[in-house]
């Protein structure tokens, strides 16, 4: 389990997050959403070990996170594959650090090139991929440590419509296959009520939880679900969530 305890985080006089209370059980995929300044990509950083919370506590399975670790895989927008080597080649780098014999590493590239329909472009280079497919060997990448949990920050915001909404249907796939724990960052709450089973819904200036959301659709979907009334109330219920807590923020401006 994943878990942030009374975060806060400030810069200077600045605060990001203030008292974030948020619990991820093991499996699940929960997804935060929020206005410009809500603190969502601090969040994720502090989770992935990158910054350290001013206040609070995170920890994973009891213990606390101190730095970055193999226990948590982090995805960013940019995906930021490594140019100069293949697709598989990039799916191995983290198995080169932790020391894989190369017959595991073998059948770890292979299961997740399978797994993700990057097979066809083992020994392409990233610069003759789509900008869908080079998100795909980033998270390929991330998965194939086999982390505790996936941290993904906006990562199909770089996007078109299409190609988000094939990658959505994508990474439920893989989460469904894996059964990673998945926290994700986004601004696109159709995608966050999609994709999640829990949707927190951040507060601006400061970040704060301002509400936690249980999505409750079946855990089987396709786009088809995007059309159906309980999917468009909870989209709506979370729209109305994020923008009256702006809009608070911006009665105070």
């Amino acid at each position: 389990m994943l878990a942030l305890t009374n975060v806060g985080r400030t810069f200077g006089a600045k605060v990001a997050l203030d008292d974030v209370s948020v619990r991820v059980d093991r499996g699940e995929f929960v997804c935060v959403v929020g206005a410009s300044g809500s603190g969502k990509s601090t969040l994720l950083s502090i989770v992935a070990g990158l910054v350290a919370p001013t206040s609070g506590a995170v920890t994973l399975d009891g213990a606390p996170v101190v730095g970055p670790g193999p226990e948590r895989g982090l995805v960013c927008q940019s995906g930021a594959v490594y140019p100069w080597r293949t697709v598989e080649r990039n799916i191995a780098f983290g198995l080169e650090l932790l020391g894989l014999s190369r017959a595991e590493r073998k059948a770890r590239i292979d299961w997740y090139l399978e797994e993700t329909g990057l097979e066809p472009w083992r020994r392409s280079l990233p610069k003759q991929l789509s900008g869908g497919q080079r998100q795909r060997v980033a998270i390929a990448r991330a998965l194939a440590c086999e982390p505790e949990v996936l941290l993904l920050d906006e990562p199909f915001g770089a996007l078109d419509v299409q190609t988000k909404e094939d990658m959505q249907v994508f990474l439920r796939g893989v989460w469904r296959d894996t059964g990673t724990t998945v926290l994700m960052v986004t601004h696109d709450v159709e995608e966050a009520v999609f994709l999640g089973g829990q949707v927190v819904v951040l507060a601006s200036d400061p970040g704060r939880v301002a509400a936690d959301v249980v999505v409750d659709l079946p855990a089987d979907r396709d786009l088809a679900v995007k059309r159906t009334r309980e999917f468009l109330a909870l989209r709506a219920r979370v729209e109305d969530l994020v923008r009256t807590f702006h809009q608070r923020v911006s009665d105070r401006i």
